[in-house]
């Protein structure tokens, strides 16, 4: 775990990141890892000496599997609540969700890199599938009522209804996976988009970075890969570049 701004935390679980915002004893938590990333999610929690009852909602980027894996097991022990855009709710509500399929998967799981990367993941519940009954929209529009008083921004593309997360106060922006720095597949390190099979509007999801360009913020922490000291138009403009590398994955 990596406090990158006062009472900001990313925390890496099975190759995939959740971020905690802490008020006090209250907490947001925004992604929640793959299924068998549970226990990790817990501990991370009491790791700043908090319970999981004090997380007073969990924030989704996206309706992904990789990020959806705590979320059931937090509302049917805590009765925690969950909110997401109104398009990604709908899709975690009913379990079609708009990620690569397991062809895709295959077609590179024989590279060596492929190969680690697609072990991990199956332990990591990949195999599992996940529906959030419960997933509601965002309750308001603008900077939600929440610890660390983060500000949902649109950016679909990766999905119909990604979100980034933009904590004004702090000078982070959680990008979940609309812009990453990192990915098992990927042989590059820094600012990039994943490779365009994991999107669903792959063409979108490029156009999207222009909704991050202009956030005034001095870290970025991604869904994937480490946290990024920098602007958010250094990181699109270097996720830009990379994309000649990252399309042809």
């Amino acid at each position: 775990m990596q406090e990158i701004a006062d009472d900001v935390f990313c925390v890496e679980g099975t190759a995939v990141n959740w971020a905690l915002l802490r008020d006090g004893a209250a907490l947001t938590l925004i992604d929640a890892g793959w299924s068998k990333d549970t226990a990790r999610v817990e501990a991370s929690i009491r790791e700043l000496g908090c319970h999981p009852r004090d997380v007073q909602a969990i924030l989704l980027t996206h309706a992904h599997i990789d990020h959806m894996g705590a979320i059931n097991h937090f509302h049917q022990r805590y009765g925690t609540p969950v909110f997401m855009s109104a398009a990604d709710a709908e899709h975690a509500r009913s379990g079609d969700l708009e990620q690569a399929s397991p062809v895709d998967i295959v077609r590179r799981c024989l590279r060596p890199r492929g190969l680690r990367w697609t072990a991990r993941i199956l332990g990591a519940g990949a195999l599992t599938p996940i529906t959030i009954g419960h997933a509601q929209p965002y309750p308001q529009t603008g900077p939600l009522d929440l610890p660390g008083t983060p500000v949902p921004v649109a950016c679909s593309g990766h999905t119909s209804g990604h979100s980034a997360f933009h904590l004004p106060s702090s000078g982070v922006l959680i990008t979940g996976d609309a812009l990453v720095t990192g990915h098992g597949l990927s042989p590059i390190a820094g600012p990039q988009l994943l490779p365009p099979f994991f999107a669903h509007r792959p063409d979108e999801a490029e156009a999207a970075l222009s909704a991050l360009a202009d956030i005034d913020a001095e870290w970025i922490l991604p869904g994937h890969g480490a946290p990024w000291h920098g602007t958010p138009t250094a990181a699109v403009e270097l996720a830009r570049r990379n994309a000649s590398v990252t399309d042809r994955i």
